[in-house]
């Protein structure tokens, strides 16, 4: 059997040359103004401790915060409560895509429970989930599983009816094509609407993973001993500012790190698919 010659990729044409050049100068220019901007910013900050246009114990300072982290990082602390919220966002986030994906599938392929359960499921997500704290603490008691719960409770309503309603706008026409051919309704879920709705469970899971952190921490705040959220809890009660705001900068970095993550799995798949 004669192996076949690799076919050489069409070349590349002066326009699109142009166009790629031109793209990527624009994404440089929006990482140097985004960068221009938040060194502004901290240069402002410190510039204004210093010189005493503001007080630099309620509102601290770049250098004190840099001097905090570092005390954070010798002492291990750093280590400790990072880790503690780390996991317990992790483990939200994964229970949270998990189960929204499973129960928005289920919605999809029953139909009339979707209509029983819908209404249950907007009244539950528009429900202030602080609210629900003080009695996931009695039921559960406080500790790890309690904030798991919270981070769970932020987020997986609002992502089953996202991803409810995206499976149902899928294009219909794709699925009459499957029952034509004599598929039956689980093949239609399996060859059209899952693979159709790929990026909506990616943009679902950049919003799911930024939920997830607010309601780990708002656990924290409540029934924790160790974790951001108690750090910043802590801080605030006896006017250790420096803590207060080196954990909440910790957290936009988590933030953005997942996001970022996220988001090239994301452009990942729309450069292969």
């Amino acid at each position: 059997m004669t192996k076949q010659p690799h076919k050489a990729p069409p070349p590349v044409s002066a326009q699109q040359e142009n166009f790629l050049r031109a793209h990527h100068r624009h994404h440089h220019r929006i990482t140097l103004a985004r960068l221009f901007i938040l060194l502004l910013f901290l240069g402002l900050w410190e510039t204004a401790a210093a010189n005493g246009w503001i007080d630099s114990f309620f509102f601290s300072s770049p250098s004190g915060i840099l001097k905090y982290l570092g005390q954070m990082i010798a002492d291990h602390s750093f280590f400790s409560h990072t880790g503690v919220t780390l996991f317990e966002t992790i483990a939200s986030f994964f229970l949270v895509t998990v189960l929204s994906l499973l129960a928005a599938t289920l919605l999809w392929y029953r139909n009339s429970l979707s209509e029983i359960l819908e209404p249950y499921l907007v009244v539950l997500n528009a429900l202030p989930k602080s609210a629900l704290a003080p009695l996931l603490i009695v039921w559960l008691g406080t500790g790890t599983n309690t904030i798991i719960v919270a981070g769970l409770s932020v987020a997986v309503f609002g992502s089953i009816i996202s991803l409810y309603t995206g499976f149902c706008q899928v294009d219909p026409e794709m699925c009459k094509l499957i029952y034509t051919l004599g598929g039956s309704r689980r093949d239609a879920l399996v060859k059209v609407i899952l693979p159709s709705s790929v990026p909506l469970i990616l943009s679902s899971m950049k919003v799911n993973i930024g939920l997830s952190l607010v309601g780990v921490i708002i656990g924290e705040f409540l029934a924790a001993r160790r974790g951001l959220g108690y750090l910043i809890i802590y801080g605030s009660q006896v006017f250790q500012l420096n803590m207060v705001i080196t954990s909440i900068i910790i957290l936009c970095i988590i933030a953005m790190v997942f996001y970022k993550l996220i988001q090239s799995a994301e452009h990942y798949y729309k450069k292969r698919y």
